[in-house]
Parts: C-alpha cells; structure tokens; sequence
C-alpha cells in the first residue's frame, strides 16, 4: 500500500486552510495546517515531525511576521528541508513577485481568488513532477544504476557518455514507447545547446555500438523515432 502524501497549509486565513484541508484530504493527501511561518517551522522542525516529514508545503506569501517568500528562503537554505515541494498561494499576482517566487525555488504559484479545484490538479501535479526515479533499471543482464551512473552488461561496466547514458536510461524506463528525435532532444540535451536531430542518430549508432548483444533492442519506427524493445533481444 502506498505511503499517503503528507502537505503542510501555510496561511493565516483559518477559513481557507480548513477548505484546502478538506479537499485535499478528500483527494487522499494527509494534511496539516499553520497559521504562520512561525509555527509551520516548528512543524517541520519540531518534535514529532522529522525534517523529511513533508512532501510538499503550501504557502501563503502575505502573512504576519515571517512571510512565505521569507519561509521559503529559510527552507531552501536548509539541506534538510531544500527538497521539499512549494506551491505559494498569494493573492500577489505581479511579475515580481511572480517572478520572486519563482527564484526562490518555487514549483507552482497559484494566485487567489482560485479555485479549490485547480489548487488539488496543481498539488497532484508537482508531487508527480518530483517523485523519486528508480534508482536501478535493468533488463536481462542490462542494468542501469541512476544513483552511481554506471551500465553494466553481464557484470561488466560499460563506459558511456553522459547523453549515451541518459538516452539509454529514458528508453530503457519507457520500454515500448517511442520517442520522436524532437522530444528525445527536448529531455535529454540541455535547452542552452543547439543541436540537430540528426545529433540524436549519431548518439544512438554510438550506443549500439557499446551495448553488445543488447543493441537490437534499441529499434527505429521508420517516420516516428526510437524504443527499446526487450522482445527483439536474441
């Protein structure tokens, strides 16, 4: 059975704290609820919650005293807490301040008045956006550790380039399913390097090469892109 997902509410506003609690927690989420920064540090921090306890905060930037932006800053700052997922909720909706939250490491900005609904899509959205990738991807004697960033065949390492591994990796966790060159190039290579589709043919005949028997499982769909497909291994 899978853990629930665990959100602190940030807000001053005890009316829309106890609207977002009941709807989310109607949507499967455990909820807890703040009434300042103040208090949510003492949660995060404090005796019976672990720094790890939360996977994702909601935070209302307007409040007394320590404000979100501020809250935020403080959590990010922290290596025990800088993983943990931001929405804010404000009813700030300028470009700076859009622009602040944004730079503060925040996942989504969610302006009021909103709708409640819209809030649930946006939590279930960043929650998915930041689960954890499997760690080990194998495939008969294939295996890919994402932790360590090493291929090995057979027990045998496999020395491939940074953009071998992570094309490997996204077919190899996505077996069946073809990537067009375009979107191959969108998740593998960095927005900052100009690059052409035919880079993408270049660096697969290059990993082919390096995969031994395990090559005929990286196939091309003439017209489409390219899969892994484990039942092509002989």
């Amino acid at each position: 059975m899978m853990t629930e997902k665990r959100i602190l509410i940030v807000d001053d506003e005890q009316d829309l704290c106890e609207i977002l609690q009941f709807n989310l927690n109607a949507a499967g989420y455990q909820t807890d609820v703040a009434y300042s920064s103040e208090e949510a540090i003492k949660m995060v921090h404090g005796e019976g919650f672990t720094v790890h306890g939360y996977d994702l905060l909601l935070l209302d930037v307007m409040m007394p005293g320590l404000s979100g932006f501020e809250l935020a800053e403080r959590l990010k700052a922290d290596e025990h807490t800088e993983h943990i997922p931001v929405i804010f909720i404000t009813a700030k909706d300028t470009e700076d301040d859009t622009l602040q939250g944004f730079g503060l490491g925040a996942d989504d900005y969610v302006t009021k008045p909103f709708s409640v609904r819209e809030v649930v899509a946006r939590v279930k959205a960043v929650l998915k956006r930041n689960q954890p990738q499997a760690k080990l991807l194998q495939y008969e004697g294939l295996m890919i550790d994402q932790s360590s960033k090493t291929v090995r065949i057979d027990s045998v390492a496999v020395e491939l380039t940074r953009t071998e591994f992570d094309l490997l990796a996204l077919l190899l966790s996505h077996r069946g399913q073809v990537f067009s060159r375009q979107e191959l190039l969108s998740k593998v290579w960095p927005d900052d390097v100009i690059v052409t589709e035919r880079t993408v043919d270049v660096n697969i005949t290059r990993l082919r090469k390096k995969l031994g028997n395990y090559a005929s499982c990286i196939l091309t769909r003439q017209g489409f892109g390219y899969f892994f497909d484990s039942s092509n291994n002989s």
